[in-house]
């Protein structure tokens, strides 16, 4: 049974034992992604994710790796635009030490400048990493456009301007204000004992309280966007205004994303893959935030073959958007959910990340029978009003890389298809 405990600083711990495992998974999750940053912290998130595996006032960053892996370990963090988490896994005998570890780092760390030096190098390669992945990019290049002028329209990456004037001193303070308490969730699901809660108790309590920061909302507005690069097939991303990610369609939006472009019995992938041949990939996404998101169409294809497959989507969506689903396909796709739900909460890595997730960004932790509960509650006539409502062509948006059309020309083939 899942256990929520909100400590007097703000810190909520959340706690799932599991009696038939043997191993446990912790996770500190903090509601400071690249979205609480100004436009010159542009990559200061990301960069303090990096910064916290580079040492500690007493371990450096062999003692980490080596302590780790000494016991079996497995630690790891990412960034995303509205949040930061470090997590980790072990047998549950190993369970005190990697507390430790995890801890140490994540409060502790030593900001040493050299290390900042060398870690500012490792991210402008990751950087140029993604401009080298275009798939990425073009959804990059996307979120620029249509959230232009807040802060989910920058890359949580940064950019090397942002990065330069960075340092060591810079990156400890923004630390201090933004791993705070109230926006601190600790969860952990497996095999533990009591003096385990304890201990998160005692460690957690001693972090500072706090204020929330304001994020400024931020605004769907429809826009064209070209990247031009030598590469041999063109990606694009067609967008439209999505749900935030506690809108309470979102379960009618994962069976409509399922149902038009979700797997390979998808209606995108028969019609533009299997019957026309127009490409090898093509599949439909949401990307939900606090107040607001995109859902996403992506495919990469050729030139050649661009004008045809878009003419070809716009008359797929359309007709989803006017007739629905049929009563076959919303029964596949809620299958296909409900399974992904049970099968995906099979272990503590993913009971956990579920866990906190739900808990920093919704305040509560939906049951697994509580989410196959929602997924059977949608109807037909749900999935044709959300469709109805998403997709308008007059808030279509789109990001193209390769060896593109102006941004002009692909509205023209969008909007005239």
């Amino acid at each position: 049974m899942v256990q929520i405990e909100t400590l007097p600083n703000g810190v909520r711990i959340v706690t799932e034992p599991m009696d038939t495992v043997r191993s446990a998974a912790l996770g500190i999750w903090v509601g400071g992604g690249s979205r609480e940053e100004a436009p010159s912290e542009s990559g200061a998130a990301h960069f303090i994710e990096h910064m916290l595996f580079k040492g500690t006032q007493r371990r450096s960053a062999q003692d980490i790796a080596r302590e780790t892996d000494a016991i079996g370990g497995q630690m790891n963090a990412f960034t995303t635009k509205e949040c930061t988490c470090f997590y980790g896994r072990v047998l549950d005998s190993h369970l005190p030490q990697a507390l430790d570890i995890l801890f140490d780092m994540v409060y502790h760390s030593s900001f040493a400048q050299e290390a900042v030096e060398t870690e500012r190098g490792v991210i402008l390669e990751e950087i140029d990493m993604y401009e080298d992945t275009p798939d990425d990019l073009c959804a990059e290049k996307l979120f620029g456009a249509v959230f232009q002028g807040s802060a989910l329209a920058r890359p949580i990456l940064g950019s090397a301007e942002t990065l330069a004037p960075m340092t060591g001193e810079f990156l400890r303070e923004y630390h201090r204000t933004h791993y705070r308490g109230d926006n601190t969730v600790v969860a952990l699901s497996g095999s533990f004992s009591q003096e385990i809660l304890d201990e998160l108790r005692r460690r957690f309590a001693a972090l500072p309280a706090g204020a929330p920061q304001p994020v400024v909302p931020a605004v769907y507005t429809p826009a064209f966007v070209v990247t031009s690069k030598p590469i041999e097939q063109n990606h694009l991303t067609l967008a439209f205004p999505g749900l935030d990610y506690n809108s309470p369609k979102r379960f009618a939006l994962q069976l409509l994303s399922s149902i038009l472009g979700g797997g390979v019995s998808s209606r995108l992938f028969q019609q533009v893959r299997e019957r026309q041949g127009l490409c090898y990939t093509i599949y439909s996404y949401g990307a939900g935030h606090a107040d607001t998101g995109v859902f996403c169409i992506y495919t990469a294809l050729n030139k050649e073959t661009e004008a045809k497959a878009l003419a070809t989507i716009r008359q797929v969506v359309d007709q989803l958007r006017r007739e629905g689903p049929t009563s076959e396909e919303l029964e596949r796709a809620r299958e296909q959910s409900k399974a992904n739900v049970v099968m995906g909460l099979e272990s503590t890595q993913s009971r956990m990340s579920h866990a906190g997730r739900s808990l920093l960004f919704s305040g509560e932790i939906l049951t697994p029978e509580q989410i196959i509960a929602a997924y059977d509650s949608v109807t037909h006539e749900d999935v044709v009003a959300l469709a109805q409502e998403i997709f308008r062509w007059d808030q279509v948006s789109l990001s193209a890389v390769g060896q593109v059309r102006t941004a002009e020309a692909y509205r023209a083939l969008v909007l005239e298809a």
